[in-house]
């Protein structure tokens, strides 16, 4: 397939073939020594030298849902707790939430391309506590406490004013900015079972260590790339 990169004039625009594209991997590579035995361990270690490398928003991690129907969706969220999970905060009434109360499995994706790794997790997911959602809500900016309230999330809406008149009407109800969190807003967590480490090598031959949660403890495995 090929596409056309530069300006829309077709005699100055230049032709590109996706196919084309490759990139040689050389940065690192990922030993069972390196990798240890505890997934989570890695996980930190991987996402502090994404922080460190200062990558756009390190974070964000691409999160997949099932419907009942078997359908599949993906969006990508923001990481915003680790301990024996990763916490991320959403609308309740959401597609992804509707799709978690009827299926709580998902998977999520971190590409940090830079540093030439990436990192997938699998698992079901669970609410976390209402004392967990306030104290993140509450540690949010003001518009975006008020942006929780404003947006009926993933429902069809006549244009973008409705929001922006929303967002008043909430700053006049609340000029102090004392804003409850709303009863629909809240956090998940992810509850591990699979991860699996990829680091970007050399001809492709690219290192890929997978952890599966066993009874006692993880197995580790390396996988062919």
């Amino acid at each position: 397939m090929t596409l056309y990169a530069g300006t829309r004039n077709p005699e100055t625009r230049t032709a590109m073939n996706i196919a084309d594209l490759r990139r040689n991997y050389t940065h690192a590579g990922l030993t069972e020594a390196d990798a240890g035995d505890d997934p989570l361990t890695l996980f930190r270690r991987w996402f502090d030298a994404a922080a460190e490398a200062k990558l756009p928003e390190p974070n964000a991690m691409a999160l997949a849902t099932v419907s009942a129907e078997g359908r599949p969706s993906n969006r990508i969220v923001l990481l915003k707790g680790v301990d024996h999970g990763l916490t991320f905060f959403t609308n309740y009434l959401s597609r992804k939430s509707r799709e978690l109360q009827t299926n709580p499995f998902a998977a999520v994706v971190f590409l940090w391309d830079e540093i030439e790794r990436q990192v997938r997790v699998e698992g079901t997911v669970e609410q976390v506590t209402a004392a967990e959602s306030d104290a993140y809500y509450h540690s949010r900016p003001l518009s975006s406490r008020l942006g929780a309230w404003a947006s009926e999330q993933s429902e069809v809406i006549p244009g973008r004013q409705i929001l922006e008149q929303h967002q008043a009407e909430l700053m006049a109800k609340y000029p102090d900015g004392n804003v409850p969190r709303p009863p629909h807003w809240g956090g998940y967590r992810l509850l591990p079972d699979a991860f699996e480490f990829w680091q970007g090598r050399p001809s492709r031959l690219h290192d890929r260590i997978r952890f599966r949660k066993e009874a006692g403890g993880w197995k580790r495995e390396r996988l062919s790339p």
